[in-house]
């Protein structure tokens, strides 16, 4: 069963998310909380799997309450919802240790497969959304290049170096093995490797961490 915990402030929109998840043998919403600060003491008492997360919101907002979920060690992992225009707060909350983000006018499907995804550790981000928050920040990435002799990068195979640009262009395992010509365990275990590598928590942080180095850019 995966346990869920909504963070918004708007009680409409958590009652219809609510219905959404409860009708789900596999779910279970275990509490509601309208802002941040109270979606955090929730958390820490329920300790729930997943977290979905309001960006604004009074008291605290989605990312600062993230911000703290992450650095207390909570188990839970924290799915950021933003409006279509992908507000300003969004990289900032990925940065701050979300496992990704979900539209708020996201189809029920696509939330339920999120969640899934999430709870069992793997990223939340589509190639098409991750496109449209990374071109938002297209201004503020520095320009393309290779790794510094001190960065990180440099200590990756060539072969690992391809999976992680692959992996930065929002490809799944299946996606990169068919590109690579690699069987999806080989994949897996690269993938592995590089966030072990990297110090990196999950692929939307090995997203994020290849578009702030230059290693790719969002045209790519």
């Amino acid at each position: 069963m995966i346990r869920i915990v909504l963070v918004d402030d708007q009680e409409l929109l958590r009652t219809g998310f609510r219905m959404v998840l409860d009708s789900q043998p596999d779910m279970e919403v275990v509490g509601e909380a309208p802002d941040g600060a109270a979606g955090q003491r929730l958390v820490a008492r329920e300790h729930p799997d997943v977290v979905l997360m309001d960006v604004r919101m009074p008291v605290m907002d989605g990312v600062e309450a993230t911000r703290r979920i992450i650095a207390s060690g909570d188990r839970a992992r924290v799915i950021i919802l933003t409006t279509f225009d992908l507000d300003e707060y969004v990289h900032a909350a990925l940065r701050a240790g979300a496992s990704g983000f979900l539209l708020k006018d996201a189809p029920p499907a696509d939330l339920l497969s999120a969640i899934r995804a999430v709870a069992s550790g793997d990223a939340v981000v589509a190639p098409s959304t991750t496109r449209r928050l990374l071109e938002t920040f297209a201004g503020h990435l520095p320009a393309p290049g290779g790794p510094t002799a001190d960065d990180p990068v440099a200590d990756l195979t060539p072969r690992e170096v391809e999976i992680l640009t692959a992996v930065a262009r929002g490809l799944t395992n299946a996606e990169i093995s068919h590109e690579l010509y690699l069987a999806e365990a080989t994949v897996k275990t690269h993938v592995g490797r590089i966030l072990a590598k990297l110090g990196l928590r999950d692929r939307v942080q090995v997203v994020i961490y290849a578009y702030e180095r230059g290693l790719i850019r969002p045209s790519a």
